[in-house]
């Protein structure tokens, strides 16, 4: 595969939905491997039953209006780039007007990052990937969309809602470390108290424990006491319950 490769595999999709309509053919009828760099619009318009599986890099616009194919892509398995979340393998408006299919950047052999605006006006396809640079699932309304790493900016715009709230439960949990961007961003919105260690600062005493330094908000798990190997959510889930029982009616029943 060469860079100007452009829409690969979309003329043989096209001759399949020609013959079988949307329906297309059996899972992975058409079983395609590559090796190189795709062009603009790789695996555009694949059609159900037709597999592309490329070892390489693609640029702009994979899998654009993919109709019920699959699409693999992974770093060569000689890349000499070792962290997957600094590997970009493809480039911007992954997806884009996809109604159907799979799109998997996660792979035995190597896993990386894709551009700006991932899953555009996605509607009803999956995919898998490391991470996404800015405004990704833009316009998004269908489909699933598993990012494991990073977001950019204005991730899933439009999706975001302001509800007023007399009592707010926030509880989560960090597979790494370093969640300082998350907490902040917390802070910054909310006003909410930090500890010495970063963490959002919670009582765990008395009535009204679990409560953060703002009124009706209160918050356990990771967020409280930092990333654990321990898994402490059962446990203050139930303490929590009994400390917001106690909060709102000034009593509890409920197990401790």
């Amino acid at each position: 595969m060469h860079n100007y490769n452009r829409t690969f595999g979309a003329m043989l999709s096209g001759r399949v939905a020609k013959r079988y309509g949307h329906a297309g053919l059996p899972e992975d009828s058409i079983y395609i491997k590559a090796r190189g760099t795709g062009g603009q619009s790789f695996g555009a318009w694949a059609a159900r039953g037709v597999t592309i599986e490329l070892e390489g890099e693609a640029n702009d616009y994979v899998g654009k209006g993919l109709s019920g194919g699959r699409l693999i892509i992974y770093p060569p398995r000689d890349c000499a780039i070792e962290r997957a979340e600094d590997n970009i393998i493809i480039g911007n408006t992954v997806l884009y007007g996809a109604i159907s299919g799979e799109c998997n950047l996660f792979h035995k052999v190597g896993r990386g990052v894709a551009g700006e605006r991932f899953c555009v006006r996605n509607s009803g396809a999956t995919a898998v990937v490391e991470g996404v640079g800015d405004h990704g699932c833009e316009y998004m309304t269908g489909g699933i969309a598993v990012v494991l790493g990073h977001t950019g900016r204005n991730f899933v715009p439009g999706s975001e809602a302001e509800f007023k709230a007399d009592l707010v439960l926030l509880a989560m949990g960090f597979v790494h470390p370093v969640h300082v961007g998350m907490i902040e961003a917390l802070k910054a919105e909310t006003g909410l108290e930090l500890d010495p260690r970063g963490n959002v600062k919670a009582t765990t005493e008395g009535v009204g424990a679990y409560q953060t330094s703002v009124p009706g908000v209160f918050g356990a798990g990771d967020m409280r006491r930092g990333q654990s190997l321990v898994v402490w959510a059962i446990r203050e889930g139930r303490q929590r319950a009994r400390a917001v029982d106690e909060w709102l009616m000034g009593r509890s029943d409920l197990p401790s």
